[in-house]
């Protein structure tokens, strides 16, 4: 039988226990629980939470798509100001975070991770700010009730690059803006009608990206451009 899941506050306490505050180096005036070294956190994640069939802990870094999304946003607060915003596929909530100082209406946070609900209430209160959290996959339903689409490194893997650019183009298609920040990975859709509004170079964990600084875009989803196939 598999374990049960902790409760909200037990998934807090995992957190501050194996995470600590930590600036974002390439999103000044944002902290988040993040890990001092990846191995200890990864080993702990699969050992203890393997029977929940949970995903590895993603939320613990400030991954280089998320870092360019969030700092595109607070050097461009129109982007977000007044806007109702869906953060998918969240993490650890930095672009969430950042949306909400840059001065969002409302944000809401969506992963299919249980921690990445505890990550997000712990990196809000860290940075001040009031973040809705909604778990579950999104990806096969309707364009979310918002005004703008976020999400940063969601094309690592094939099946997710495609799941997800489908749902963009659904959103799109009800005129909602759509912003993905990646840090140029082979399962990017770059000839699905995407404009590029940035480019960064990003401070990271040569743990997790295998280099301590890499180049990471900011794009922007065009509602006119219907092709399917993600680029490889």
């Amino acid at each position: 039988m598999d374990a049960a899941m902790p409760d909200l506050a037990a998934r807090m306490d995992f957190i501050r226990e194996t995470t600590r505050p930590i600036d974002v180096a390439g999103v000044p005036g944002v902290r988040l629980y993040q890990a001092d070294e990846v191995t200890p956190l990864w080993l702990m994640t699969e050992e203890t939470m393997a029977s929940r069939q949970l995903a590895p802990p993603f939320w613990a870094f400030a991954w280089a798509g998320g870092q360019a999304l969030a700092k595109y946003l607070l050097d461009h607060p129109e982007t977000v100001r007044g806007k109702r915003v869906l953060d998918i596929a969240c993490g650890s909530g930095l672009v969430g975070v950042a949306a909400m100082k840059a001065g969002a209406a409302r944000v809401v946070c969506n992963d299919i991770d249980p921690y990445a609900e505890a990550a997000v209430g712990l990196n809000a209160r860290l940075n001040g700010v009031d973040i809705v959290f909604q778990s579950g996959d999104l990806l096969d339903g309707p364009a979310p009730d918002a005004d703008l689409v976020m999400a940063g490194d969601v094309t690592y893997e094939k099946a997710m690059s495609a799941a997800m650019l489908s749902y963009f183009r659904r959103a799109a298609r009800d005129k909602i803006e759509v912003l993905i920040g990646d840090p140029h990975r082979g399962y990017f859709p770059r000839d699905a009608g995407l404009k590029k509004l940035a480019d960064y170079i990003i401070s990271t964990h040569a743990d997790i990206e295998d280099a301590r600084e890499k180049p990471a875009s900011v794009w922007k989803l065009e509602a006119d451009h219907e092709q399917d196939a993600p680029h490889h």
